[in-house]
């Protein structure tokens, strides 16, 4: 049995460009679909956040139109009830990272507010793909990727091919105009190798350690991999 960090977001709204606070959080699916299938698998997760704070679900995640329907959204709402580890995260400035075997952050705009500028975050992005653990990463949690600097301002994924939630994707649900800055532009700004699929169609990037996902239906097949990898 292997034991997974899920770091997941604290954050409970993401601010536009105007100011305002948009509602959001950890997106359902992204969270749920990895931590079925790891579990079934036989492995251990257990989730971190910022402050050790209970995270927040993007309600919007939860509704039908983006669960394939009533019964989707009512199966993902069960799912996420049973994820008891979610209502006890441990401290993510407090994480030692020889006590996993993998990392996996799931999306949601959350990480786009506290993730994308968070130190202890950008520490452990930086040992975890160093160390050669798989590192799983979907959807908006790429934001995290941008917090991992060294001493000298580069980015330890510079060079890296990834991917994550796209500008197509942003524009496509209605707030790439409202946001501060958008993910693939940020990504791609700090050298690294981005690459998309078709919009909302899974679609996953490896590249050594590192396993990235664009949207939540790469979920499942980003999940599908860690379980392969960790054997």
């Amino acid at each position: 049995m292997a034991k997974i960090l899920f770091v997941v977001t604290g954050a409970d709204h993401w601010t536009l460009a105007d100011g305002t606070k948009h509602p959001t959080g950890f997106w359902a699916e992204e969270a749920v679909t990895p931590y079925e299938t790891l579990t079934a698998a036989g492995h251990e997760v257990v989730v971190a956040t910022p402050g050790g704070v209970v995270p927040t679900v993007d309600r919007g995640s939860l509704a039908p139109e983006f669960n394939g329907g009533q019964e989707g959204a009512d199966r993902v709402a069960a799912a996420l009830d049973a994820f008891e580890e979610l209502r006890r995260p441990v401290a993510l400035e407090d994480v030692d990272l020889d006590a996993y075997d993998a990392v996996f952050y799931p999306g949601g705009h959350g990480p786009m507010e506290d993730l994308a500028v968070n130190e202890a975050s950008g520490r452990l992005l930086t040992a975890a793909l160093a160390s050669g653990k798989p590192l799983g990463v979907v959807c908006h949690g790429p934001a995290a990727l941008l917090a991992a600097t060294g001493p000298d301002g580069a980015n330890a994924f510079a060079g890296y091919r990834l991917t994550g939630f796209t500008n197509t994707e942003e524009t496509q649900a209605g707030l790439a105009e409202k946001a501060k800055w958008l993910l693939q532009d940020r990504l791609v700004a700090a050298g690294s190798e981005f690459q998309e699929g078709e919009p909302w169609a899974p679609f996953i990037i490896t590249d050594r350690n590192l396993i990235t996902g664009q949207n939540p239906a790469s979920s499942a097949p980003l999940a599908a991999e860690l379980v392969n990898r960790l054997g």
